[in-house]
């Protein structure tokens, strides 16, 4: 389901509804002629209905109001105001679950505001990288934490509309970074990754060698001019690489290598340990349109690993399930996915292409629940450049095809051309990734 329809589980924070930001605040006379034009809009909608009256109640819960007049005495008396924060901060978190003082809600509450406000600055810093200035959140919502404050500026006609509206879009990132700490710590994530480590370095990696000790190797590959797919590829040492002359359709890549021991062989892996990052989480949340993070993040914990041929990757993979017997546990793989060597990737993501090449499952050992994603060299290279494949592209589409640029951005408040600003990211990623 889009997050874009009347549907959405976010319909509360779309501008392409009923519960969209005007030009005013939204405290017009019951009885006045913009609020009976308001009514007429969802009188015919039973769930736009039950969803108007949940967050209204919501509101006036959170304020320890019973209509929207007592609002405005909340935001011209300071005294009231500081009470209703205080009666906020005990309720939300008894809802998400916080123990402590009113200080420790306190700052789960600043570091919820911090991670709304990454998500804004994530695509700030690449994605919409070009656009950043058009879309700088306004500096009074940005310094903003205290959901009371947050709440109190969308009836504020002291506001401007985008200020209004980007306080709206701030409380509701807030919520989900709520619910992903929440989730976090009700699976103790933090304690498994670093079981996760472990279980690597002591059962997976070659005990010949220390912790973080890593072989440079270079990766030069040759790409196919029609789809800048990888049709030759060979690994290069440091100093091989430093004399390289690239031409035209050439890439070098670098990789940094661990080894693993299978039946006394070393087998060279680039590992990549993959943990999402609050923020990109919650940008998880809105491309499933969903906020429960428990059915819509499922790999939290994660490893991509590359390695020279298909047969080394199929050692891995037994190297790895008897690594875990080794350390008593047992291993099961599940969800596989496997193109590697022929077939085409039957990925569920908005944006993925099925001409993406990878051996990827979950594995299932010691209490925790691990997605691998696991390349040969040729596929890697394609991972990273081949045309419709290239991770770069699958970013930007993924976050306009799903509507979350729209979300957060709404053409009538941001001013953008947002199809025309797709093709141009599609576009100028592609350039830096063949001419870069």
């Amino acid at each position: 389901m889009s997050i874009l329809t009347q549907h959405s589980v976010f319909t509360a924070t779309l501008q392409n509804g009923p519960f969209a930001v005007l030009d005013d605040p939204p405290l017009p006379h019951p009885f006045s002629r913009e609020a009976k034009a308001w009514v007429a809009t969802i009188r015919h909608n039973q769930l736009l209905k039950t969803k108007y009256r949940a967050v209204r109640n919501q509101i006036f819960d959170l304020l320890g109001v019973n209509t929207f007049d007592e609002i405005l005495a909340l935001i011209h008396d300071k005294r009231l105001r500081a009470n209703a924060a205080e009666r906020a901060y005990l309720l939300l978190g008894n809802m998400f679950g916080l123990a402590g003082s009113t200080r420790e809600v306190t700052r789960h509450l600043h570091e919820y505001a911090r991670t709304a406000d990454n998500v804004i600055r994530l695509l700030q810093s690449k994605v919409l990288a070009p656009y950043s200035a058009h879309i700088e959140t306004t500096n009074e919502v940005v310094t903003a934490w205290d959901p009371v404050e947050l709440l109190l500026m969308l009836f504020d006609e002291r506001y401007h509309k985008k200020a209004r509206f980007e306080a709206k879009r701030k409380l509701t990132l807030m919520a989900l970074a709520g619910s992903i700490d929440q989730r976090e710590r009700e699976t103790d994530i933090a304690a498994k990754f670093l079981e996760f480590l472990e279980f690597l370095n002591a059962y997976v990696w070659s005990p010949d060698y220390k912790i973080g000790d890593l072989d440079i190797r270079y990766l030069h590959s040759v790409h196919d001019p029609r789809d800048f797919s990888c049709t030759a590829v060979q690994v290069l040492s440091e100093d091989e690489a430093g004399s390289v002359v690239l031409k035209p359709g050439e890439k070098l890549t670098l990789v940094k290598r661990r080894r693993f021991n299978d039946h006394g062989v070393d087998v060279p892996i680039y590992v990549t340990i993959r943990k999402k990052e609050p923020a990109a989480k919650v940008l998880k949340l809105l491309r499933k349109n969903e906020k429960n993070p428990a059915s819509a993040v499922d790999d939290e914990l994660g490893l991509m690993a590359v390695l020279n041929s298909v047969n080394d990757v199929k050692r891995f993979v037994r190297h790895l399930t008897r690594s875990a017997a080794r350390a008593e546990s047992f291993m099961t793989l599940e969800d596989i996915s496997d193109t590697l060597t022929g077939g085409e990737y039957a990925g569920t993501a908005t944006g993925s292409s099925g001409k993406t090449s990878m051996l990827k499952f979950f594995a299932r050992t010691g209490g925790m629940r691990i997605e691998f994603i696991l390349h040969t060299n040729r596929s890697y290279l394609n991972y990273i450049y081949q045309r419709d494949v290239a991770h770069d592209e699958y970013e930007v589409k993924r976050i306009f095809d799903t509507g979350v640029v729209e979300f957060l951005f709404p053409p009538d408040i941001y001013r953008l051309d947002l199809g025309k600003i797709r093709n141009h990211q599609l576009a100028w990623f592609r350039r830096c990734i063949e001419e870069g």
